[in-house]
């Protein structure tokens, strides 16, 4: 028996699962996340794993939130150093007019990353076409460099203006310094983020070569602890755009993995639905600290080209301009402070849920680890949807006193009794967790209704049929192991590679020629690098897509197809559906052309099977409150059989999760092994 094994670190959580090549057994823990050193929870769940688990691992899939940590001030930045053409040196403090919080008088920029005594401007100068005006002043490079080498520089970012046109200053630059700085991590924008506009190609080269020291340092933590417990296996870390990405790859483009764990969950999602054969999903995925929200269209998962590290959430959105801009593919997600963990406070009068979060340590006053505040956990134990025997098939226990006292003691300062004070937190956190799932169906130009929701995560399937009400969603998948899909979505992944070149050309003959040399360059460069990563030809596939604007608009969509007069088509369409209207006699400018290069993994079934023979009785029956307390039958999971039907008020108890099934829902257990959730 051979086995992939995928890891997950959450903020509250860590999740491994090992699944075996040929689908016979899934094993599967969750460990208490360790936030001061997110590698020592994953050296537990691993060293858990191989207890376990007897024959060879084959696979190893990881997802961090190192990267995020970096941004969010949990974690010492490193000592970096950019350069950049003279008279640029600002640009990184000038930014965008963009105001994160528009009528705050007092609101104060995000600071920049690297502070202006380590920004130095460089005699050189190449134009729009890539003509060289100023030749690169080699001595100046080399005395910053010695100079850089003095202040123990553990990274220098290098970004020259319209190096995406003609990289050559950039990689003279780089030899130079690298012969001062032999240990330092030397980034250029013209390998990093080869596309117009500034500030941002700056922005992410300056994020990526920040995280060059410390995910190496991380990854290579990572690698030493798997082969102290002897797995020799490949290990790939899943990157932000849903694909996965060597060590090595990881390494050298660490701004690519930043949101690795979340893009897992839409990557299972998309997965699933091609399993049972459903095009058009919404995924949603509760844990411990946050609600995440994505979408599968057509069975593709919906990807954007840029996104704000340590940036402000606002109902499910990045606050423009609160954060730091990165240009690489990430999954469409929309976040809300709005998991298990979350805490409810009380201003003045007003009851306020969140944003921040018990986390795994202390948690949720029911943990009994010392925490007081009541969260949306508590509620869910306060109002008998959990069972007080606990969590992780009662390796976790919850303590009901501490979590009504919790709940009680808010309640008194608002003036609620318990049970109205859970129910109305949970109402709030459902209308912030309907915000999310509007923003990447409704705002992007989909019908939720035409969708099907799959509820995943340790908290998702407790809440996912009153989302489905309120956003008139007919149909609701629960997957096999909702508590853990993420970390069994890594094992559903393809390897991925991702370029993209400028273009900036009026959609016609000449811009269809350079996209052609484009696409042969760019996709030859990628499959010769997956090739060496022992990929055969018949597992590449190439992917290629046009981000095109009416001109004069400042940003543009992506569609996909590399035929320019086939592309305009597709814009036009496209920006109907988002915008609501298209002008099909305005001039098209092709902006850039990006090509995907996927290496694909043969990927195990991720559906084991309904196995119990006879229909499972309630296991339990416990009052749970809905409109009232009722008494509610309480089934196991791994006890209903194929075809069961569940009528609702029910509750569904399995190790990872918990499924409530409200009054006027049903749920059947499916042969595949899904819950499907619908109106009775």
């Amino acid at each position: 028996m051979a086995w992939r094994v995928g890891v997950d670190v959450g903020g509250t959580f860590t999740d491994l699962v090992a699944l075996d090549e040929d689908r016979s057994a899934l094993w599967s823990v969750k460990v208490p996340t360790t936030p001061s050193d997110p590698a020592a929870g994953v050296g537990e769940a691993v060293a858990e794993c191989r207890r376990r688990c007897a024959g060879p691992v084959r696979l190893v899939v990881h997802a961090s939130t190192v990267g995020t940590n970096l941004f969010l001030g949990r974690e010492r930045l490193p000592r970096a150093a950019l350069l950049t053409t003279e008279g640029f040196r600002d640009v990184l403090e000038i930014g965008r007019q963009r105001r994160a919080e528009l009528y705050n008088l007092f609101f104060e920029r995000p600071r920049p990353l690297i502070p202006r005594r380590y920004r130095f401007g460089v005699r050189e100068r190449v134009d729009p076409s890539g003509e060289v005006v100023v030749p690169l002043d080699e001595a100046q490079v080399t005395a910053l460099g010695e100079a850089l080498a003095r202040e123990d520089i553990q990274a220098v970012a290098v970004c020259y203006l319209h190096s995406y046109r003609n990289p050559a200053h950039e990689q003279r630059t780089a030899a130079l310094l690298r012969a001062c700085l032999p240990h330092a991590a030397i980034v250029l924008s013209s390998e990093v983020d080869p596309h117009y506009r500034e500030y941002e190609r700056t922005s992410t080269t300056v994020v990526n070569a920040l995280l060059v020291p410390v995910l190496s340092a991380y990854l290579r933590r990572l690698a030493e602890d798997l082969r102290r417990l002897s797995i020799q296996a490949p290990v790939y870390v899943m990157q932000s755009s849903g694909g996965m990405a060597t060590l090595r790859a990881a390494a050298a483009l660490p701004a690519a993995v930043i949101e690795s764990g979340p893009a897992a969950g839409v990557v299972g999602a998309a997965t699933l639905g091609q399993a049972l054969q459903i095009g058009d999903l919404l995924s949603f995925d509760m844990g411990g600290t946050t609600a995440k929200a994505g979408a599968v269209v057509g069975g593709q998962v919906q990807v954007v080209t840029e996104y704000e590290v340590g940036g402000t959430v606002h109902a499910g959105r990045i606050v423009r301009g609160s954060g730091y801009p990165v240009r690489f593919p990430f999954v469409d997600l929309a976040e809300v402070s709005a998991g298990g963990g979350t805490v409810a406070w009380a201003d003045g009068d007003a009851l306020r849920v969140g944003p921040a979060s018990a986390g795994a340590d202390p948690g949720p006053a029911a943990y009994g680890r010392g925490g007081t505040d009541p969260t949306v956990t508590d509620c869910n134990l306060v109002l008998g949807r959990l069972s007080a025997r606990g969590l992780l098939g009662g390796r976790m226990p919850l303590d009901a006193d501490a979590a009504a006292r919790a709940v009680g003691a808010l309640g008194r300062r608002v003036g609620l009794q318990p049970v109205e004070l859970a129910e109305g937190v949970l109402r709030i956190v459902h209308t912030q967790m309907v915000r999310a799932l509007r923003l990447v169906s409704v705002e992007r130009g989909y019908d939720p209704r035409r969708m099907t929701l799959v509820a995943f995560g340790g908290a998702g399937p407790m809440h996912a049929a009153f989302l489905a009400d309120e956003l008139d969603i007919a149909a609701v998948i629960v997957p096999p192991a909702p508590g853990l899909f993420s970390a069994l979505g890594l094992l559903a992944a393809d390897v991925r590679r991702d370029g993209v070149r400028a273009i900036l050309r009026p959609a016609g003959p000449q811009a269809q020629q350079d996209v052609d040399d484009a696409v042969r360059d760019l996709a030859g460069q990628l499959i010769r690098a997956l090739q060496d990563d022992g990929f055969r030809p018949d597992e590449i596939v190439v992917q290629r897509s046009l981000e095109m604007r009416y001109r004069g608009q400042s940003y543009e969509l992506a569609v996909p197809s590399d035929r320019v007069a086939d592309a305009t088509g597709l814009f036009h369409r496209r920006h109907q559906e988002v915008y609501g209207y298209h002008a099909a006699d305005e001039p098209v400018e092709v902006v850039s052309v990006r090509v995907t290069v996927l290496g694909r993994l043969r990927r195990p079934p991720l559906l084991p099977g309904q196995r119990a023979a006879a229909a499972a009785p309630p296991a339990e029956v416990r009052p749970v409150f809905f409109d009232g307390w009722r008494p509610t039958p309480v089934y196991r999971r791994e006890e209903l059989a194929a075809g069961q039907v569940v009528p609702g008020p029910a509750v569904i108890e399995q190790y990872d999760a918990t499924t409530v099934v409200p009054p006027g829902w049903q749920a059947a257990a499916d042969p595949s092994g899904v819950l499907r959730l619908a109106r009775s």
